[in-house]
């Protein structure tokens, strides 16, 4: 019957049985909220629509009958389809939530215009069909994720504290199993996920403050206990999820690089190689010009096992051995930083648990900005949308950008670096580009060059490992040829820097450390 916006992130829609001279017959509303950061129905009796800052919408396709309500397979939309082949679509995709008009299969409309990309959806592309078999979760290395996209972080941490993880694959496919009929066929709680209000269709999160039957009745208070959250619930909570957040990718990294430490005690070490391999020159046979053979089986007599050895086939057996000294030292450096991460981020965890507990007790506003005023938590810059274009940081006055996806990535080197600007990013792994801006007459000095390498390493794949090797070369010797997916590039001409993966605030171990 009638469509209206009295907020830029926010529309209402009114269905009725009829229309009258003055009112509808038996109205029903439907009032949605689509930002970024939250997208929900609420179905109210009554809605008075303000007489000012009101403007309609989709008049065109005012009048028509609801022919039906549908939802889609493993995707987060909700249609409403009316007479004449009309769909209007609430499709509630993460950050990105929207209202589309179809007609047919194609986009006629939209409320947020500024999600280009929404109007080249089909609307017979919407249903995913999945196989969720035994056989598929085998094949997919009985990771239910890529099976059940929609489950969602809820979901998710409720298999988790179920103990998935720890169960072997068949009880691991019952428990998916019961959970899916438990969602087929679900009662709705009002509970408390990651400190906010959430909509669950399982008995999860702390506390369950409601329990429903009727899902309308279930939206309609989920809908208010989030507009209703007040500044300090909703500051609070965003400070606490923050650290925990970086409580669990710390505790990850510490795990990390525990198991590396381990592995490296366990393995036969390259300076025992380098020893076997001198007390038994005169049993390596050589290959013409001195060179090696491939590999060599020779006694270990540190376990009294034989043992092969790989060998250069381009070096004598003296120069192969002197070659596996040398790895000894790196191996020792690296066990050196690795116990030193460790370290660094076992304080690191201390510090960010001193905090949550700090912020957990706060009832004041005034008391909780307070502390974090005093304990920079949240990066204000990305809450409030106003970051850079590109991460970046000044070291001995060069300016250092890094980009922050593989589409940013591409801007950053293709629009934004000159010819002679430096250019970073590490080894043979998906990653940042990170460019140095060139200053006239002045070469790029080896510490501004190892700064930029430790933030290649930081921000890529790599970001755990002990040591990485970052490749750098003026911007003039990277190309992207046609054809080339998002971030990709070629590069003529590199230079290798062996570096410690390193991010903005990490500090730099002081020598002797």
């Amino acid at each position: 019957m009638e469509c209206f916006s009295q907020d830029r992130d926010e529309l209402v829609l009114v269905f009725a049985q009829a229309r009258g001279k003055l009112n509808f017959y038996r109205p029903f509303f439907i009032k949605a909220t689509l930002r970024p950061d939250f997208s929900g129905l609420l179905f109210p009796e009554t809605i008075q629509r303000a007489r000012f800052n009101s403007v309609d919408l989709f008049e065109e396709w005012y009048d028509r009958d609801v022919l039906a309500v549908r939802s889609f397979l493993n995707e987060r939309c909700l249609g409403i389809t009316l007479e004449g082949g009309i769909t209007l679509l609430f499709k509630f995709f993460g950050n990105r939530p929207n209202l589309l008009i179809f007609s047919d299969d194609t986009v006629i409309d939209l409320f947020n215009n500024k999600l280009v990309a929404d109007s080249q959806l089909l609307l017979s592309g919407l249903d995913r069909p999945l196989d969720q078999s035994w056989d598929a979760y085998t094949r997919n290395d009985f990771d239910h994720r890529k099976l059940f996209p929609t489950f969602g972080k809820l979901v998710n941490a409720y298999l988790e504290e179920n103990g998935i993880q720890q169960k072997e694959p068949p009880e691991k496919w019952q428990l998916i199993g019961g959970t899916v009929r438990q969602l087929e066929h679900p009662q709705y709680y009002l509970t408390t996920f990651q400190h906010k209000p959430a909509l669950a269709l399982l008995p999860y999160g702390e506390p369950i403050r409601q329990e429903f039957t009727d899902p309308l009745a279930a939206s309609n208070r989920f809908y208010s206990a989030i507009m209703g959250q007040n500044t300090m619930d909703r500051e609070k909570g965003d400070a606490l999820r923050l650290l925990e957040k970086r409580l669990k990718r710390t505790q990850a990294y510490i795990d990390t690089n525990l198991q590396r430490l381990i592995d490296l005690e366990d393995a036969v070490k390259n300076e025992e190689i380098a020893n076997i391999l001198m007390a038994n020159l005169h049993q390596i046979p050589e290959k013409p010009g001195s060179r090696s053979p491939d590999v060599v089986e020779l006694d270990d007599f540190y376990r009294n096992t034989p043992i092969k050895i790989k060998l250069k086939t381009d070096l004598s057996p003296q120069k192969n051995a002197e070659n596996y000294y040398r790895k000894a030292k790196n191996e020792k450096i690296e066990r050196d930083l690795l116990q030193q991460q460790i370290d660094n981020r076992e304080q690191e965890v201390g510090q960010i648990q001193q905090q949550i507990e700090a912020i957990r007790p706060i009832e004041s506003l005034r008391e909780l900005r307070k502390y974090l005023k005093a304990h920079p938590i949240l990066d204000e810059k990305a809450a409030d949308g106003t970051a850079p274009l590109f991460k970046q940081l000044v070291h001995e006055g060069f300016v250092i950008l890094i980009g922050r996806n593989a589409k940013n990535n591409d801007l950053l080197t293709q629009q934004y670096a000159y010819k002679d600007d430096l250019w970073l990013h590490a080894r043979d792994v998906s990653g940042s580009h990170v460019i140095v801006k060139y200053k006239a007459g002045k070469p790029f000095p080896k510490t501004v060059i190892e700064r930029a390498a430790e933030l290649a390493a930081w921000y890529s794949k790599r970001r755990t490992d002990s040591l990485c090797p970052v490749i750098y070369t003026p911007k003039k010797f990277v190309r992207k040829p046609k054809g080339l997916a998002a971030g990709q590039v070629k590069v003529d001409k590199e230079e290798v820097v062996l570096v410690v993966p390193r991010g903005e605030e990490e500090k730099k171990p002081s020598a002797g450390q």
